[in-house]
């Protein structure tokens, strides 16, 4: 039999869904524009404004249903998972913006090496298709998907450090170039991270179990 908190579940579920796929198109818009060195920074803040708008009605729907219907434990566990999970898509939102606002101060890869360009693409691509995996593993409550979530952050990192060091022996001075990069990294690294932190949440809220996958 269907309970009172149950259609409340749902709308905040749809709030977590609508929110993780705007997060996806921040985060692809932002890398996108950098890459092929076009500017999207007033789509993407206006993103970036409605994520933590977003964020902040599903912690709210999450309150409402604590106070009104004194939620089980099963439920309890819903309601904190999608509230870090909406914070998780945030703090996507937050890094496609970093990433724009290096597009429009210093630029994106015009007049980087062929190899940089190279590197922030193949970076971007993985991270890209974690941020894609994590929203869609949520919507089925895929563990698979989101347990393997922390293999491929693994590789991010490993793309990281990789480029950092090569970026050291190559690089002849400090310019534009280099600080965006560097920059970029950096943020598709965070969001990887935060990737991962969805993948744990989407554990914890499919069977209970708490672990890191980091």
């Amino acid at each position: 039999m269907s309970r009172l908190i149950d259609t409340g579940l749902e709308q905040l579920a749809s709030i977590i869904f609508r929110t993780g796929e705007l997060a996806f198109r921040a985060v692809s818009l932002s890398l996108n524009s950098y890459i092929e060195g076009t500017d999207a920074y007033t789509q993407v803040a206006d993103f970036s404004r409605a994520l933590v708008s977003m964020a902040d009605e599903a912690e709210d729907k999450s309150f409402e249903l604590i106070a009104r219907f004194q939620p089980v434990a099963s439920d309890l566990r819903i309601l904190k998972s999608y509230m870090k999970i909406a914070y998780d898509f945030e703090r996507f939102g937050r890094y496609a913006l970093d990433v724009s606002q290096v597009q429009k101060r210093l630029g994106g890869l015009e007049q980087c090496e062929g190899w940089i360009k190279k590197s922030i693409e193949e970076m971007s691509e993985k991270v890209l298709s974690m941020v894609r995996a994590s929203v869609d593993s949520l919507k089925s409550h895929d563990i698979k998907v989101a347990t393997m979530l922390s293999e491929t952050e693994n590789q991010v990192d490993d793309m990281y450090f990789r480029y950092l060091d090569r970026l050291v022996e190559k690089a002849p001075a400090t310019n534009r170039c280099t600080i965006s990069s560097v920059l970029v990294v950096r943020y598709l690294e965070r969001i990887a991270d935060h990737a991962t932190y969805i993948g744990e949440a989407i554990i914890y809220l499919a069977t209970g179990q708490r672990i890191t996958l980091r």
